[in-house]
C-alpha cells in the first residue's frame, strides 16, 4: 500500500465552491442538448442495471458497530465480489442519494469515452491530458473542461443510461460536484469499468476494452496524497477515485471513495459515500472504517 500523507495537504481539499462556467448559459445549454441527443440516439439499447441487495440484519449490525458515524454524519457502503458466485452488490446502510463531489470524475471520463466511441475516434491529445489530470490529481479546471465537453448533466445522464446507472442525476449547470448518486449506482459504474466477466464484455452498450483499460490505468495512478479511502481494504492492489467537498450551507463535509481492491485473491468493487462529517479528516476516517467493515463482511462469506 502506498504512502498516504494527510489528504488535507492537497490544495483542492480546501476548496468550497465549484468554479463558474466560462461560457454563456445559452451556448452551453445548446451544446448540452445536442450532445445528449447524439449520445442517446446511438443504436444500442440501454444496459440492464444489476440489482442490489441489502445486507442481512446481522451483517448490518456488525457494520454499524464498527463504523459508528458521529453527529449528523451518515455513510453507505456497497460491495461486489467480482470473483465470487453472486453478481449482486451488497449494500450496507440506506442506499439513498449523496453528493458525488469528485468521484463523478470517473463518470465524466466514461461519458467522454463513450461519446468518442460513438463518433469513431479516440480522445484528442488535449482531452487525454485533461483526463489524466482529472483522475490522477483530481484537477478541477480539467474537469470543468471535460464536463462541458460531454454536454453537462444531460450528456452525463445519456451516457449513464447506456452504462446501466439508474439513480444518478447530474449536477446543475457547471456544478458537477453536486451530481447526486447512490452507492449501488456507483457499483454499476465500476462494473462498466472493471468487470471482466464474459457477460460484461458481451454487453453491446458497454465501454470498449480500450476505454475500460484507460480508466482503470488512471485510477491505479492517483497521486499518493489521495490514496486513501477504499484502498485501506486492499491486500495486494487497488484502483480508486476519491471525492471531498465542504458544503457552504452547513460547513459539513461530503467525503466519498470508489474503486476496486484486491484481497485474499478476490477482486472487490467498493463504493463508500458519506456526508455530514464535521471535518474532512473525520470524513476520511468514517469512509475508511466503512470500507474495511464492508469488505471484511464480504470476505467472510
Amino acid at each position: 500500500m502506498p504512502h498516504r500523507p494527510s489528504p488535507l495537504s492537497h490544495p483542492q481539499s480546501a476548496q468550497r465552491r465549484w468554479p463558474r462556467a466560462r461560457r454563456s448559459a445559452g451556448r452551453v445549454g445548446v451544446l448540452a442538448a445536442l450532445l445528449a441527443t447524439l449520445l442517446s440516439a446511438a443504436p444500442h439499447a440501454p444496459a440492464q442495471a444489476a440489482t442490489a441487495r441489502t445486507a442481512p440484519d446481522d451483517a448490518m449490525a456488525r457494520f454499524r458497530a464498527l463504523v459508528q458515524p458521529q453527529g449528523k454524519a451518515r455513510v453507505t457502503a456497497a460491495v461486489l465480489d467480482l470473483d465470487g458466485t453472486g453478481r449482486e452488490p451488497v449494500v450496507y446502510g440506506d442506499d439513498s442519494p449523496y453528493d458525488t463531489a469528485s468521484i463523478v470524475k470517473v463518470d465524466i471520463l466514461a461519458a467522454a469515452l463513450l461519446q468518442a466511441q460513438n463518433a469513431g475516434h479516440d480522445l484528442t491529445a488535449q482531452e487525454r491530458a485533461r483526463a489524466t489530470a482529472m483522475i490522477e490529481r483530481s484537477d478541477n479546471a480539467a474537469t470543468n473542461a471535460m464536463w462541458r465537453r460531454i454536454g453537462l448533466a444531460p450528456g452525463l445522464e445519456a451516457a449513464n443510461k447506456r452504462l446501466g446507472l439508474t439513480s444518478t442525476k447530474g449536477g446543475p449547470g457547471a456544478r458537477w460536484g453536486l451530481t447526486q448518486t447512490t452507492a449501488s449506482d456507483q457499483i454499476r459504474l465500476l462494473r462498466a469499468v472493471f468487470d471482466t466477466a464474459p457477460a460484461a464484455r458481451a454487453t453491446p452498450t458497454a465501454l470498449d476494452e480500450s476505454s475500460r483499460t484507460y480508466i482503470r490505468t488512471l485510477m491505479a495512478r492517483v497521486v499518493g496524497e489521495q490514496a486513501w479511502g477504499v484502498s485501506v481494504a486492499s491486500g495486494s492492489g487497488w484502483a480508486l477515485k476519491n471525492g471531498w467537498l465542504q458544503r457552504s450551507t452547513t460547513g459539513l463535509w461530503d467525503v466519498n471513495s470508489i474503486g476496486q481492491v484486491t484481497t485474499r485473491g478476490h477482486r472487490y468493487l467498493v463504493a463508500v459515500l458519506s456526508d455530514g462529517s464535521t471535518s474532512m479528516k473525520d470524513g476520511v476516517a468514517l469512509v475508511e472504517r466503512a470500507a474495511r467493515a464492508a469488505v471484511s463482511s464480504a470476505t467472510a462469506h
